[in-house]
């Protein structure tokens, strides 16, 4: 997964990097079924004000691209590490969420063509439902 991170009004500092890296990088575990090099991790940390009484406060933000679905988390927090572990954890939850949505899909056809296989080709219905047809 490609991960890109922006810093607004605030200094990306190393240890910052590879903390959002390895929260981040955690969550490919939940992306299966899915080419890994067409996933784009877009993440936006920034310092929204200064003149707060009791210090900064940070807001963290992630897009996680995927094929056909973007998942998007939003946190505000007065820890940047605290705004990180929360956008992580939405995107976890959401991945769960999309993970559990595609199993769900597969299951459902191979649960359709099932039950069709069972059925001889002698017990389809014809003509439409509800409808007898006349015996000569």
């Amino acid at each position: 997964m490609k991960i890109n991170i922006k810093a607004t009004n605030l200094e990306l500092s190393g240890s910052i990097h590879a903390y959002i890296d390895e929260k981040i990088n955690g969550l490919e575990k939940f992306i299966q079924n899915v080419d890994l090099s067409a996933v784009e991790c877009w993440v936006e940390v920034a310092k929204t004000t200064t003149h707060h009484r009791k210090g900064d406060i940070y807001r963290a933000e992630a897009d996680i691209r995927l094929p056909g679905k973007v998942i998007r988390a939003e946190a505000e927090q007065w820890d940047l590490h605290q705004a990180i572990d929360q956008i992580k954890d939405e995107l976890q939850r959401e991945l769960k969420k999309y993970k559990e949505a595609q199993s769900a899909k597969y299951k459902r056809g191979a649960r359709i063509f099932k039950t069709l296989a069972k059925l001889s080709p002698l017990a389809w219905f014809q003509g439409e439902k509800g409808e007898r047809a006349e015996e000569e």
